[in-house]
């Protein structure tokens, strides 16, 4: 995880110390074609867990780059057909040159648009799609990466190094230790790394800000919440540039301090069992809030949940009559407290009248007081984006670019999981259901997720798992829908008596208005499922997950965080001093699984 090196006195502290230069201190890492060297102490970040965050990044770039040529040729194209009408109409009369001197800011037509200097208008929106060509609008510049908070560089070299492509890469850290251990790396990597990467020790909010709209990649993968960042992230990405997000703070976004998520992100959140889903729409509308500030918007390419954070890949354009829209993308969500059923509610709408387009407030409320299906209150969280989260077509490319490079992405079997899985989501259903929980209401047996699946088809709607969760499916079926299937079900599978306030007694006193049809339907398998294709692996090793911010010192509480073994190396000599070394590290944890396992040993045996 390219992040902050570390925050509050730890910064102070390790941006006054000088790194060791003792070849001993260091050990060497190597992931895709970057190495880089480590300090045993701890003194920089460095997670070996977001292997999987780099990998698909750098597929994205990769796809972005392929992506970003297309869309020049299809406008240089454009251009051509243009040309030839208005140089054998009125070539030599005036309408071309007075509509070059008379804009003011906004985009020229397409007649026009290939004369026109960017160097005379600095602030003009219409600069960045011809800052991106030379001086005849013929040739694309190799695309500028920034990322923001760098850390020891490894992403950064990365980048340099595995995507052709790639003109210059700007690596931020507000740490000096950081920018010591990356600039060490980036000359480690050899001349092209050298040539390519550059390492700054500036705050990146300030170095973002100074530079708007110059990054056609803006990286952001902070240690925590990117909420911080994303004001200045949205004016430093070019027009049609992407911004790419990491956010860790997943415990805030899945609703355990719910007040601390809408002070960051200005959303509140649910805890339903797509919360994790919900967090990954929380975090694009709040990038969405913020580009709207300055005329822009955001087309989410790619959003994905892994491990313990979520990442999204977003293209931001400025348009101030697209960001009308806006509205239109974001809804609440109203949860039931009893049963779990979940409806959106649009923040606008649209009305059509003689060729034009008003946006009003959004029909409401969608829910009563009360739910139809149990009787109990609603939660009611957001807003959060609504509109589909990733591009299909991108993750198509993307998907078949990893699967051609297979070799060179050490995460392969991991985000080609991912990204199968994403590309079989109902792309306009927001959120899911969870059939062990639709079940746990009505204390009832589940039926197979092939059986539901057909149940859902043969009633005429849509169905399809989730990456987020491996037993939740997305689907177009209102939730009447859903409890006649599931009333259904119980009538030949019946359960046992419940107390009459119970949500699931309520649900199943209700004669089902829909028959199910429990016949299994041709598209009841994805096609990664009938060709049993991996979608959901399992970690790689023990202890994967988040590691400790960069200048903690490690002790035994770490243990479950980093493993026994990592307390033989930095706090070794602590223990020692204790007179237990390293028996803390690794002889407690089994001193106490043994005694889990047979509490007959005594404890002399022991």
């Amino acid at each position: 995880m390219g992040d902050e090196a570390g925050g509050g006195e730890e910064m102070k502290q390790n941006s006054n110390t000088t790194m060791s230069t003792d070849p001993n201190d260091y050990t060497i890492i190597k992931e895709g074609e970057a190495e880089i060297l480590m300090h045993a102490n701890n003194e920089v970040f460095y997670n070996k867990t977001q292997v999987n965050n780099r990998d698909l990044s750098i597929a994205v770039l990769r796809t972005f780059i392929s992506k970003r040529k297309e869309e020049h040729e299809a406008m240089l194209s454009k251009k051509k057909k243009r040309v030839p009408k208005v140089s054998s109409g009125e070539a030599s009369n005036g309408p071309i040159p007075q509509e070059i001197t008379t804009q003011n800011g906004e985009k020229s037509n397409g007649k026009c648009e290939e004369h026109v200097e960017p160097s005379k208008e600095p602030g003009n929106v219409s600069e960045e799609p011809i800052r991106a060509t030379d001086g005849k609008g013929r040739e694309l510049k190799p695309p500028r990466v920034l990322e923001a908070l760098a850390a020891s560089g490894l992403r950064s070299i990365r980048y340099a190094r595995e995507v052709e492509e790639i003109g210059q890469v700007v690596a931020l850290d507000n740490d000096k230790a950081s920018v010591e251990a990356c600039r060490r790396n980036i000359k480690c990597n050899g001349s092209v790394t050298t040539a390519k990467v550059e390492s700054h020790l500036t705050d990146a909010r300030v170095f973002m800000l100074s530079h708007p709209k110059e990054f056609d990649v803006v990286d952001l993968d902070p240690y925590g919440s990117p909420s911080v960042f994303l004001d200045s992230a949205v004016q430093s990405v070019a027009d049609g540039g992407i911004l790419m997000c990491t956010a860790t703070d997943m415990a805030v976004l899945c609703g355990g301090n719910g007040e601390v998520c809408y002070s960051k992100y200005g959303s509140y959140p649910l805890r339903g069992k797509y919360c994790h889903e919900m967090a990954l729409r929380i975090v694009l509308a709040c990038i969405e809030s913020h580009a709207n500030r300055y005329k822009r918007y955001i087309v989410p390419v790619l959003s994905v949940q892994m491990d313990f954070y979520v990442r999204v890949f977003v293209r931001i354009f400025t348009s101030a009559s697209e960001m009308k829209n806006t509205p239109l993308k974001l809804s609440h969500v109203y949860q039931c407290v009893g049963c779990d059923s979940f409806h959106l509610q649009s923040l606008a709408r649209t009305v059509s009248k003689n060729n034009s387009v008003r946006y009003l407030p959004g029909f409401g409320p969608v829910v009563p007081q009360e739910c139809t299906d149990c009787g109990k209150k609603f939660n009611m969280g957001g807003p959060i984006w609504s509109a589909p989260i990733h591009d299909q077509e991108w993750v198509t490319s993307i998907l078949e670019n990893v699967q051609s490079l297979k070799e060179r992405y050490p995460a392969y079997d991991r985000i080609s999981a991912v990204l199968t899985t994403v590309s079989e989501e109902l792309p306009d259903v927001p959120l899911f259901l969870s059939l062990h929980n639709l079940c746990g209401t009505l204390k009832c047996t589940s039926p197979s997720a092939v059986m539901f699946r057909s149940a859902v088809l043969n009633a005429g709607y849509r169905i399809s798992g989730t990456h987020v969760n491996p037993l939740g499916l997305k689907s177009d079926a209102p939730m009447d829908v859903i409890w006649d299937i599931m009333r259904c079900w119980v009538k030949s599978h019946p359960v046992k008596a419940q107390p009459a306030d119970q949500s699931g007694t309520v649900i199943l006193a209700k004669e089902p208005t829909l028959q199910a049809n429990f016949a299994r339907a041709v598209a009841s398998l994805s096609k990664a499922q009938a060709k049993k294709v991996a979608r959901f692996l399992p970690n790689p090793e023990r202890h994967w997950g988040p590691k400790l911010r960069a200048g903690r010192t490690i002790t035994s509480k770490h243990v479950s965080l980093l493993g026994p073994k990592a307390l033989n190396g930095s706090n070794k000599d602590e223990e020692g001093s204790n007179g237990n070394q390293e028996g803390t590290g690794e002889e407690e944890p089994e001193l106490k699984r043994q005694k889990t396992e047979d509490p007959t040993i005594p404890m002399s045996e022991s």
